[in-house]
């Protein structure tokens, strides 16, 4: 058995010294793993600024082993395996380096230099001057790559690749188990890729831009609040060209993110001339990757411009400001695009990324804007919100509260002089029309009786008219129209107001009952006038007939009259004449005869003209009683002629 051991004896003291010495320096290295050496002893020294061996010194050395089977002297080198760094989608990763030279006095973050590219060549950033701390580039999402865990540190929101150098560090590490972005002062959501992107809110996306601010690089010049590449010295070239405004404000409003790759390359942002602190030029929508050392975002909405409106323009950034307004303006000062100051050519309809900390945009609408003076708040813009009811006392004391709308317009081309003298839309409401319109109707209303201002209120409203006209003229606003809407009447006046008006309700209705009254009157008169309508037609027809016949006889007595007359006139001439002619022949006879033969001659003449008998027809002898007389008168009557009657006879002989 001795001897068979001892046969073996070499090759089991070969087996061991394998096991012991060969087979632990084998080193198996991972896919996604990188192998950190480390010498266990060296007669040479480590520099005090250097965690890391470039020479063959103790510690750790500056080549990783890479994937696969490698062999390492156990007793020599130990090999702790790390794995590579992995970037995941939507996040950055920092890289911080622990080694290379220090920075510079007041520097906070490494130059970056193109050879670098992304810190693999351990040795190739050292000799190219690297240097110690934050490294301006980030590692973008998906990066994989086999970085010294000691030479540098690379945060990510999940946790930290590398091994911290730092005591402090070192000790959070061992204590927690990994560092996080808080052991660095970032917060986790800082190592996200930054995107600006449409916000959606209660009334829709709202478009957005990103406000950058650096902290590195050289200091602002004096009197800037804003970095902006080159300053303003291309606006004033323009302007020695004589463009116009719209052009200046184009070129003002313009970015030069394109020379930095829109603060990505940080490098390039600082050797273009970019300053520290607040940037002019903002981010537009998109993802970047951004160093949360460096460059921090705050997220704003963009400047929208809807129809209807125009946008006044106060720079607080820009070339000196340059007074354009004119010797006859009086309020404030308005300068070209490009200048300190209120721009004299206002911006119109559009989407504009303009920096809120640079410009102060006034909105100013341009169509008829209507206020009112009541509960209700006009929706489309708001500005009336603060407006209440106007309250005005009479001269009896009462109380009135008045809803009132006022419609005014601004021109787009005086909207920066309207922003000059008032500041803002808001201050013209609250401060200029408020006042304006409140004192005039309390100022009417306290000068005039209730009932009149009630009976008089179009011409009230006319007033007021001309009144808010001429005061808004001063601020260069027309005056569309002053409408009184409503008006809150006080109850004790209502109430008199109520009696007389049902009074007079009471005298109207017993008027109109009145004339219904006499209506139905002559209605029955219509109508009996109707059932007689036969009878009145007919003594209407025997009426018309009695004045024709009556204007018959008239004609015919004025006829019978005439005749008369002119008979008479005859006569009285025949007679005229006959009696002229007896004259002459009377005085004949009488030269002739003598006055008394003339006389006796003319009366038997006469009564022989006039068949008078001297001898009675009936002779009564005397005697008897006169009966005799009396039979013979009663034969003469009853013998003068066959065709008188009886009656006729009796009548005559009465008569007789």
């Amino acid at each position: 058995m001795l001897s068979l051991i001892l046969h073996f004896l070499p090759w089991i003291v070969l087996v061991f010294v394998l096991a012991i010495l060969i087979f632990p320096s084998i080193r198996i290295i991972g896919p996604t793993q990188v192998g950190l050496v480390t010498k266990r002893f060296s007669l040479k020294k480590l520099g005090e600024d250097n965690p890391i061996a470039f020479n063959g010194e103790a510690g750790y050395q500056t080549d990783l082993l890479m994937p696969g089977w490698r062999w390492k002297f156990w007793i020599s080198y130990s090999v702790k395996k790390v794995p590579w760094v992995q970037i995941p989608a939507g996040q950055i990763g920092v890289v911080i380096a622990q080694v290379g030279k220090p920075l510079p006095i007041g520097a906070k973050s490494a130059e970056y230099k193109t050879e670098f590219k992304n810190f693999t060549d351990l040795k190739f950033f050292v000799e190219k001057g690297g240097q110690k701390g934050v490294q301006r580039p980030v590692l973008p999402p998906g990066t994989l790559l086999p970085m010294h865990p000691v030479a540098f540190l690379v945060i990510t929101k999940n946790g930290t690749y590398g091994i911290p150098v730092s005591p402090e560090l070192e000790d959070l590490a061992h204590r927690k188990g990994n560092l996080t972005p808080e052991a660095f002062g970032l917060e986790p959501e800082c190592l996200n890729v930054v995107r600006i992107e449409p916000q959606s809110g209660g009334e829709g996306a709202s478009d957005m831009i990103g406000i950058v601010t650096t902290y590195e690089g050289p200091p602002l010049p004096p009197g800037s609040i804003a970095g902006r590449l080159g300053g303003f010295s291309d606006i004033e070239e323009l302007e020695k060209t004589g463009v116009d405004n719209s052009h200046l404000i184009e070129a003002v409003l313009g970015s030069k993110n394109e020379l930095h790759n829109n603060y990505q390359d940080f490098q390039a942002f600082l050797d273009n001339g970019g300053r520290i602190g607040l940037q002019h030029d903002p981010l537009l929508y998109g993802a970047y990757n951004l160093n949360p050392f460096l460059v921090s975002v705050d997220r704003v909405p963009m400047l929208v411009i809807e129809q209807g409106e125009v946008a006044v323009i106060k720079s607080y950034v820009g070339l000196v400001s340059e007074d354009t307004s004119g010797s006859e303006f009086k309020f404030g000062t308005l300068v070209k695009p490009g200048h300190r100051g209120i721009w004299e050519e206002p911006i119109r309809t559009g989407k504009y990324p303009i920096n809120p900390h640079c410009y102060r945009a006034e909105i100013v609408p341009t169509c008829i804007l209507t206020l009112n003076w009541a509960e209700a708040v006009s929706e489309a813009h708001k500005l009336d919100q603060h407006l209440k009811s106007i309250v005005a006392k009479s001269r009896e004391g009462f109380i009135f509260t008045i809803d009132l709308q006022v419609q005014i317009h601004v021109a787009d081309t005086q909207a920066p002089k309207v922003i000059s003298i008032v500041g803002t839309m808001r201050n013209l409401v609250n401060e200029v029309l408020q006042a304006a319109v409140g004192n005039h109707f309390r100022d009417k209303m306290q000068s005039m009786p209730a009932i009149k201002f009630i009976e008089t209120r179009q011409l009230v409203q006319e007033e007021a008219f001309l009144h808010i006209e001429g005061k808004l003229r001063d601020y260069k606003i027309e005056t569309k129209g002053v409408y009184i809407q409503d008006v809150i009447l006080p109850e004790a006046l209502v109430n008199v107001l109520t009696d007389r008006e049902i009074a007079n309700q009471e005298k109207a209705t017993y008027k109109m009952q009145q004339e219904a009254q006499e209506q139905r009157i002559l209605t029955e008169k219509s109508r009996g006038t109707a059932d007689m309508q036969a009878e009145l037609a007919k003594s209407q027809v025997g009426i018309d007939i009695k004045t024709n016949n009556a204007e018959a006889r008239e004609a015919e007595g004025r006829g019978e009259a005439s005749y008369v007359e002119q008979t008479g006139k005859a006569q009285g001439a025949q007679v005229e004449a006959v009696g002229m002619a007896r004259a002459k022949a009377y005085e004949a006879q009488v030269r002739a005869l003598g006055q008394t033969q003339t006389a006796v001659v003319n009366v038997v003449a006469a009564l022989a003209e006039k068949n008078m008998k001297i001898v009675p027809e009936v002779l009564v002898a005397g005697g008897g009683n006169g009966v005799e007389g009396l039979a013979a008168t009663l034969m003469k009557h009853f013998s003068s002629g066959p065709t008188a009657s009886v009656e006729e006879k009796t009548k005559q002989l009465k008569e007789d």
